[in-house]
């Protein structure tokens, strides 16, 4: 039985600390995403909380995007489309809370850790958070963090990582094109930097920041309906004879 990984928050001086970890590269199994989205939630509730950091364990891949093991055992498009709707609750959890979230990728991000990377109102990297949109690769596409991905960089990066499901981009192309604010050599260093905004923002004006982030997310007010619209695209293709091959292939390959 596949290891489900952990979920954690800590509260420090107004600052919130969400921490998800998976065996597997911080892939994120079904049960993980929805606990990941209800602490975001929850955390956007607490009136003790000023701003949010969003990150995962470990020195190496920020999110390995979906659980290949829980993606094989799909069997009906019901199960698939909660599965993808998993990612759908963890961008609109970002995308509602009233507070900035700030997310940190030190190493490598793939489909649905890309969408997390994009949902953030300023995400910090290391020159080792490569980024790619594999989906194609294994017979669906990436629709759910789609939205996420093409706000940020553009319809045309959008559409060249899209279709180039196998290339991977580095951190700085990433920050060119607007996914990343900041890319620093290496976690030292942006841990440091990650620091000195969030302490700067628990001290800033709550609701001045609450209306800030209401302006920035203008015009997505949809995704309510969008993102789970997305989510059945991508159950129905999973179940496909072309996906169920391509990802017992790419199985085989790891």
């Amino acid at each position: 039985m596949e290891i489900s990984g952990t979920v954690s928050s800590a509260i420090d001086k107004g600052i919130c600390t969400i921490l998800f970890f998976h065996p597997q590269s911080n892939s994120l199994p079904g049960q993980l995403l929805y606990k990941l989205a209800d602490e975001i939630k929850i955390a956007g509730q607490n009136k003790e909380v000023r701003v949010i950091i969003l990150k995962s364990q470990g020195e190496k891949a920020f999110c390995a995007g979906a659980s290949f093991g829980e993606l094989i055992s799909i069997k009906d498009i019901e199960t698939g489309k909660k599965f993808f709707s998993g990612f759908a609750a963890v961008i609109n959890a970002i995308r509602l809370a009233p507070k900035f979230v700030l997310v940190r990728v030190q190493g490598k991000a793939v489909g649905g850790g890309v969408g997390i990377a994009c949902s953030g109102d300023y995400t910090f990297a290391t020159e080792a958070a490569a980024v790619k949109l594999s989906e194609l690769a294994i017979g669906i596409g990436p629709f759910v963090v789609g939205p996420a991905v093409e706000r940020k960089v553009g319809t045309s990066a959008f559409t060249q990582m899209t279709i180039d499901a196998t290339e991977w981009h580095s951190a700085e192309w990433a920050r060119e094109k607007g996914m990343y604010m900041q890319v620093f050599p290496d976690i030292l260093t942006m841990d440091a930097a990650l620091d000195k905004l969030a302490v700067q923002l628990s001290i800033s004006n709550p609701e001045a920041m609450r209306m800030l982030k209401k302006i920035s997310w203008h015009e997505t007010e949809h995704w309510d309906s969008l993102l789970p619209e997305r989510a059945e695209m991508s159950g129905k293709l999973v179940l496909s004879e072309f996906t169920v091959n391509a990802i017992n292939k790419f199985k085989a390959k790891n």
